[in-house]
């Protein structure tokens, strides 16, 4: 709080701040390497290629700041209240991740609370905002804090005499808020520092860190005023003496250092709101959340979108607390006839054959939510198979998150396609997810509950989406053509099996006729053009029918033709997996 903050400038490396953009991530991802260049306190690489910060003589890993800062809390409450204090709801952002949202249930687990619920921000306002309306509303929550950025889109309705509030879609950037503007501005104040003494302040962190105090003052002031002074006296010496810095920022000149950020975060507003089954039009109220918000230029920007006044009659910085303290009414059973509806903000699925991402359950999809889809192996006799699960929007399981593998093994050699091995997905109402995986016939079974360190970086995010946007046609393409080799395989692999199972009653010009169609299509499949691969496909599948013509006219009247049973009869729902073999199948 302000007693830590006041001794920052003397104490910069042991004082920490905007853990939040860090728990849940991984050391490598992009947006946490630009935090470590700019960050006063030393953040490293920790287990599992997480994430740990150093205060005093010691690394901590953000689910143990994030511990101090609600153990504070607890204590606080329990000293207001009177009484002892064992359960939270905990607020998180929107487009948090599954490991971001496990690490921040580790948190409120390491500071002694068992944690009821994970709410997301802009879902806990408008369940304050909106909470005992009894009109039906299309709400819009922008939410723009000190580390992340969110939008969500949704609905409340009076259904029955029950309050229902239902996200209808969500999105938004987890490393952009506040703090990048703050950046921003220690950088045009090093910059102007720079021209006028020849100092670069930026290598001294005592220097620094006044910078980061004088930064945030002056953003504060030009909420309200036009112009403001930043004054520090002696922020460095040369051998002239002491220097002084004096210099006048403008709301203007902030306007423009912000630009980006804010062009941002209308776009991610765009993008959410297109998810949505609305229109701008259809939208009643936009409530905007986050200290940031306050900032004049935002304001503007949030009503020259939607052509109406933005709601400010809520505390932005309280206004999600009071909605996660609803949340913890609903759920004690003190607040009555309110049904909230949470959605996932990714994509979730697992890699099959071809290295596709198979979505199992659709972003935007209403938590908690279940789904299952029945896979098969990709090899004759495969006794194990692994489950790769991924999380975003491309069609490549290698261009998405992956989030965690495991095996299943034990299952009965077979035919390929043969084996029915049932993958399901299971989401909870505070969006951790679990995975399970049962081979039908021999009743084996293994799960995994997404542990992850490592959180998605805003790198990911972004990619995940606009290059889900930008190669749209490329990916369908690419998809296409992975879906016909798969097809094509399974033909060859099938004619094969029909002249072996036929032996010597399929006429040798016929059998020669099947072997030459089969090496045309492995040649068509190793290439990558879409039409020559359907040619040959559909060239084998008509010299197949000869195979089945000619068993006809020899098998005695009653039998069947074997070359019917060639192909393996497969469920709808079933699909061919690119598993790979475990140590059993080898």
């Amino acid at each position: 709080g302000l007693l830590a903050k006041s001794q920052a400038v003397t104490n910069p490396q042991s004082t920490l701040y905007g853990i939040k953009r860090l728990i849940g991530h991984n050391f490598s991802d992009e947006g946490v390497q630009r935090d470590v260049k700019t960050s006063p306190f030393e953040i490293a690489a920790g287990d599992q290629g997480g994430v740990k910060v150093k205060m005093g003589d010691r690394f901590y890993r953000p689910e143990e700041i994030s511990a101090m800062v609600l153990q504070k809390l607890k204590a606080d409450a329990e000293a207001k209240l009177g009484e002892k204090i064992t359960d939270a709801v905990i607020t998180v952002p929107a487009y948090f991740n599954d490991s971001q949202r496990k690490a921040t249930k580790d948190a409120g687990e390491i500071a002694g609370l068992n944690v009821k619920r994970i709410i997301n921000e802009p879902t806990a306002a408008a369940l304050a905002y909106g909470f005992n309306k009894k009109k039906d509303e299309k709400i819009v929550v922008y939410d723009f804090g000190g580390g992340t950025f969110d939008v969500s889109v949704l609905e409340v309705s009076d259904v029955d005499g029950e309050q229902s509030i239902e996200v209808r879609s969500t999105d938004g950037d987890v490393h952009m808020g506040g703090e990048d503007i703050d950046q921003k501005i220690i950088r045009w104040i090093a910059d102007e520092f720079k021209k006028e003494s020849g100092i670069d302040v930026t290598k001294d962190m005592l220097a620094l860190q006044r910078l980061k105090g004088a930064a945030e003052k002056a953003k504060h002031e030009l909420s309200t005023t036009m112009e403001a002074e930043i004054n520090i006296p002696f922020i460095t010496s040369d051998a002239s003496g002491p220097r002084h810095l004096a210099l006048k920022l403008t709301r203007a000149a902030l306007e423009q250092l912000s630009s980006e950020y804010i062009a941002k975060s209308i776009e991610i507003t765009k993008r959410a709101l297109a998810a949505s089954p609305f229109k701008i039009a259809d939208i009643n109220e936009v409530i905007l959340v986050g200290g940031q918000t306050r900032m004049p230029a935002i304001v503007n920007a949030v009503r020259d979108l939607f052509g109406k006044e933005p709601n400010r009659t809520i505390n932005p910085d309280e206004v999600v607390a009071a909605g996660a303290a609803i949340q913890a009414g609903i759920l004690q059973g003190d607040v009555k006839d309110v049904l909230l509806l949470d959605v996932i903000p990714l994509s979730l699925g697992i890699e099959t054959m071809g290295s596709v991402a198979t979505k199992l359950i659709e972003k935007n999809t209403t938590i908690p939510a279940s789904r299952s889809q029945t896979f098969s192996t990709a090899a004759d006799n495969q006794t194990s198979v692994e489950i790769h699960i991924v999380q975003g929007e491309r069609p490549m399981a290698s261009h998405n998150k992956s989030l965690g593998r495991f095996i299943l093994d034990g299952i009965p050699p077979a035919p390929r396609g043969m084996p029915q091995v049932e993958v399901t997905f299971d989401i909870d109402a505070n969006g951790i997810l679990s995975v399970k995986a049962k081979e039908k016939a021999s009743g084996k079974e293994q799960s995994i509950r997404i542990e992850a360190s490592s959180g998605l970086s805003k790198e990911d995010i972004e990619k995940m989406k606009h290059e889900a946007e930008a190669n749209a046609a490329e990916d369908e393409k690419k998809r296409v053509l992975i879906e016909a080799k798969n097809m094509a395989e399974q033909l060859a692999y099938t004619a094969e099996k029909a002249l072996r199972d036929a032996g010597d009653k399929v006429p040798a010009t016929v059998r020669a006729d099947v072997e030459a169609k089969v090496v045309e299509l492995k040649k068509a499949k190793e290439g990558a053009d879409i039409d020559a691969l359907k040619k040959a496909s559909e060239e084998l599948s008509l010299a197949m029918q000869k195979i089945g013509e000619s068993m006809a006219q020899s098998a005695p009247a009653g039998d069947a033709a074997p070359g019917a049973e060639a192909e393996p009869k497969k469920e709808d729902n079933i699909r061919d997996a690119d598993f790979k073999e475990g140590e059993e199948g080898k």
